[in-house]
């Protein structure tokens, strides 16, 4: 096993404990579901959230799939003029047998535009 960092983001319409509990959790089985990780596989995540996201914490929804026992960490994004509005962001530090090559990171609805530079980008639209 090795230890990979796995990174996805997501933007939000709107800035609601609801859409933002969805959109999180739908980012992190996604993730799961991508790179073949269960629970049990992460060291540890860090969301970031941009300032116009105020209405939950990220990590509860990756609370909410059972990370119990995992460290989690919310922070807020750097403000850059111009940057996307209502993004959250993840790294995730996993174990894994998948070769760096391999991992695929998400980045889900608007954020999909973040990262056109990667090949095996998941976008949800």
């Amino acid at each position: 096993m090795a230890v990979r960092a796995v990174r996805g983001a997501t933007q939000l319409e709107e800035d609601t404990r609801e859409h933002m509990l969805d959109r999180v959790a739908e980012l992190v089985t996604d993730v799961m579901e991508a790179n073949h990780l269960e629970v049990d596989d992460f060291i540890s995540i860090i969301f970031t959230a941009t300032s116009d996201l105020t209405s939950e914490f990220p990590a509860y929804a990756a609370r909410q799939l059972g990370f119990s026992d995992v460290p989690l960490v919310c922070a807020r994004e750097l403000e850059i003029a111009g940057s996307m509005p209502r993004v959250v962001r993840l790294m995730a530090h996993v174990e894994t047998d998948l070769p760096r090559s391999e991992i695929t990171h998400a980045y889900l609805h608007g954020a999909a535009n973040l990262r056109r530079d990667l090949a095996r980008t998941t976008s949800h639209d």
